[in-house]
C-alpha cells in the first residue's frame, strides 16, 4: 500500500526540482554594468544583451549599478545567487588593480567571481600637440631627459589605468614622471592644446578625433600590435621602449556558479562576439572584440594584477 504512495511522492518532488531548475535556467539574466549609462562599455553590454536574449531564449537586461568607482556593482554580483542569472560586465581595473589601490575592499576579485570570457580589449597611448618638437617615442624620451622639470603628463583621473600607464612609460624610459589628474579626458586635452602640459595619457579612442584632424599627435600606442584605428602610429614596443599595457572588459559570474552554466554562457558570448555585425559595432567604439575561454580570462586577470600591482604600489596612490 505504501509503495505506490511513496513512489508518487518521490515523483512529485522530482518534478518540483526539475521545474525549479528549468525556471532558473529560463529566468531573466541581469548583466550588471557598474558604471553609468552612455559610454562604450555600456553600449557594448547592451549589444551583448540583445544577442544573448536571442541565442539563449531568455530575457537579458542591463542594469547600471553605479557607485564606489565600480565596487558597488561588483559587490552586487558577488552577493547574487550563483545560478548564472546575474552577471558582471566590467572594465578590468575593478577586478585586477583595486586590491592594490584601496586600503580595504569588500570583495576578492580572484575568489568571489567566476571568469566567463574576456569580451574586448583596448589600447592606451600618449599624445602630444601636433607642433611638439618630439615626433617619435625615442625623441620624446630625449626631450624629457633634457627637460626633467617639464616631465609631466595628464590623464582622465587618478587611479585609472592611463595614470599608471604614464608611470610605466616613465619607468621604462628612465624618467621621473609627474602625474596631473583631470576630471576626464576632455579637460586634459584642453590643457594639452593650450600648452599647459606636454602630453596626455589616455585610451586610443579618446585621441582619435583630434589626431585625425591634426590638432594632436599620438606618439605611440600600448598594444603588442599596431591598432587598426591608427595603422601608421607605431607601438612603444616596436619603437624600442619595451612596454605593453592593454585594457579590457570581461564578463564574470558569482563564484560557485556551476561549471556547466559558466560553459553555457561562455559559448553564447563567444558565438555572439564572432558575429560580423556585433564585431563591427564594437570596433566602432575603439574596442577589439576577443572572446576567450574562462581559463584564459582567469590567466589574463592574474597576469595584469601581477603587472600593474607593483606599479600602483610604487606610485604611492591610495584611493579614497
Amino acid at each position: 500500500m505504501t509503495g505506490p504512495f511513496v513512489r508518487s511522492v518521490l515523483l512529485a518532488l522530482l518534478g518540483c526540482v526539475m521545474a525549479t531548475g528549468a525556471f532558473a535556467q529560463s529566468g531573466p539574466i541581469r548583466i550588471i554594468f557598474p558604471y553609468a549609462a552612455g559610454g562604450s562599455g555600456d553600449a557594448t553590454a547592451r549589444l551583448l544583451a540583445d544577442k544573448l536574449q536571442t541565442s539563449l531564449g531568455q530575457t537579458v537586461l542591463v542594469e547600471n549599478r553605479t557607485g564606489g568607482a565600480g565596487r558597488i556593482g561588483v559587490n552586487a554580483v558577488k552577493n547574487a545567487a550563483p545560478d548564472g542569472n546575474t552577471l558582471l560586465f566590467t572594465p578590468f581595473a575593478a577586478v585586477t588593480i583595486y586590491p592594490f589601490a584601496y586600503r580595504s575592499l569588500d570583495y576578492d576579485p580572484f575568489t568571489d567571481l567566476a571568469p566567463i570570457t574576456q569580451v574586448c580589449s583596448f589600447d592606451f597611448a600618449l599624445a602630444v600637440r601636433s607642433d611638439f618638437s618630439a615626433k617619435t617615442p625615442q625623441e620624446l624620451v630625449t626631450w624629457l631627459k633634457a627637460n626633467p622639470d617639464k616631465a609631466q603628463y595628464g590623464s582622465p583621473g587618478a587611479g585609472a589605468l592611463p595614470h599608471f600607464f604614464g608611470l610605466l612609460f616613465g619607468r621604462a624610459a628612465g624618467v621621473e614622471m609627474t602625474h596631473i589628474a583631470y576630471k576626464g579626458t576632455a579637460p586634459a586635452l584642453s590643457d594639452l592644446l593650450g600648452a599647459q602640459i606636454p602630453m596626455v595619457s589616455s585610451t586610443v579612442s579618446d585621441f582619435l578625433e583630434l589626431h585625425r584632424t591634426g590638432k594632436i599627435r599620438v606618439i605611440a600606442t600600448s598594444g603588442e600590435e599596431r591598432t587598426t584605428d591608427l595603422p601608421d602610429v607605431p607601438t612603444f614596443k616596436e619603437s624600442g621602449i619595451d612596454i605593453v599595457g592593454s585594457g579590457w572588459y570581461g564578463m564574470f559570474a558569482p563564484a560557485r556558479t556551476p561549471p556547466d552554466e559558466v560553459a553555457r554562457l561562455n559559448a553564447a558570448l563567444v558565438a555572439a562576439l564572432a558575429l560580423p555585425d556585433l564585431k563591427t559595432r564594437i570596433t566602432s567604439f575603439g574596442l577589439k572584440p576577443t572572446g576567450t575561454s574562462p581559463a584564459q580570462l582567469a590567466a589574463i586577470q592574474r597576469a595584469d594584477a601581477d603587472k600593474w600591482g607593483p606599479i600602483v604600489k610604487a606610485s604611492g596612490f591610495v584611493a579614497d
